[in-house]
């Protein structure tokens, strides 16, 4: 059972960790000072098979009705994904990804709005940062170097996702190790270094914990897991990177509350010092984190 006694024994094993700072990041003329205030990202998922139902938009007038809401409601920026994550959801091929997000990301972003587009496709994330996206969500490791030129290119941001396999279609068992952190940790000092070699200057780190991993769908062995890496995230930030996190479900836990569980999840984020929020529920969040700071 998680106890302030957990939290205790991680500072006083990781002081120097949980000193780490980041520095503020400026995209599209909008600065984020992450010491002082942490930035929420909002889903629009423009799949079908995307089980988070409130998020799904299946027309551009939806999807930018949606868009233009969760700016309003406090979302920062703007997470647009094609293709959903499940296992057993529909391949979009590149074609039909870039049809269906560059008409959002041209109008949104002439708007003002900061958007990021969920892809692990060099392809789809060398068109939609021509359209105007200001950050690629990276949910690959086979197209680091591409990508991040392009990126780079286009003086944009990145998020870097730990994925355990090619890209987060092509996961299978999750490789546990006896510290929650210490694989991802190389893993993403290793892409910090190849991003910062391709001139990329504004990245964020993403442990994954939304991925559908063979081995993560028992409820208990999947959220032990993700709490463990929400309270150890911190560690991470001695990569100097800021940290993102995609707040998870645990529909097994909240049945029919199912729409509170990213915000009870905001809190153990919160706690390891996550500094970008990736929610459907923007307003449940962001009441949380003021909540938290008003301490």
């Amino acid at each position: 059972m998680l106890a302030l006694e957990t939290l205790a024994q991680l500072a006083d094993r990781y002081p120097e960790a949980l000193r780490a700072r980041v520095s503020p990041m400026t995209l599209r003329g909008r600065t984020f000072n992450f010491e002082s205030k942490p930035a929420i990202m909002g889903v629009v998922n423009l799949s079908p098979d995307s089980w988070y139902r409130e998020s799904v938009c299946l027309s551009t007038s939806k999807a930018l009705d949606r868009a233009r809401l969760i700016a309003a409601q406090g979302a920062d920026i703007i997470d647009i994904g094609a293709e959903s994550t499940l296992a057993q959801a529909a391949r979009v091929g590149q074609t039909d990804q870039n049809r269906l997000l560059t008409p959002l990301i041209s109008e949104l972003s002439e708007e003002g709005l900061l958007i990021s587009v969920e892809t692990y496709s060099a392809d789809v994330a060398a068109l939609t940062l021509k359209q105007g996206a200001a950050i690629i969500n990276l949910t690959g490791s086979s197209d680091f170097e591409p990508i991040f030129k392009t990126v780079a290119d286009h003086d944009a941001g990145v998020i870097i996702c730990y994925v355990q396999g090619k890209n987060v279609r092509e996961v299978t068992d999750y490789k546990f190790g006896s510290d929650p952190i210490g694989a991802s940790y190389e893993y993403f000092a290793r892409a910090v270094e190849t991003a910062s070699r391709a001139g990329v200057t504004r990245m964020f780190i993403d442990p994954g914990l939304g991925f559908y991993y063979r081995n993560l769908q028992d409820s208990a062995t999947r959220i032990r897991h993700q709490m463990q890496v929400f309270l150890n995230t911190f560690r991470l930030r001695t990569l100097g990177q800021p940290i993102c996190h995609a707040l998870p479900h645990a529909f097994e836990f909240f049945g029919e509350e199912v729409r509170s569980a990213e915000a009870f999840f905001a809190v153990l984020a919160s706690l390891g010092k996550t500094d970008l929020f990736r929610t459907h529920e923007v307003p449940k969040v962001k009441a949380v984190l003021e909540t938290l700071r008003a301490w």
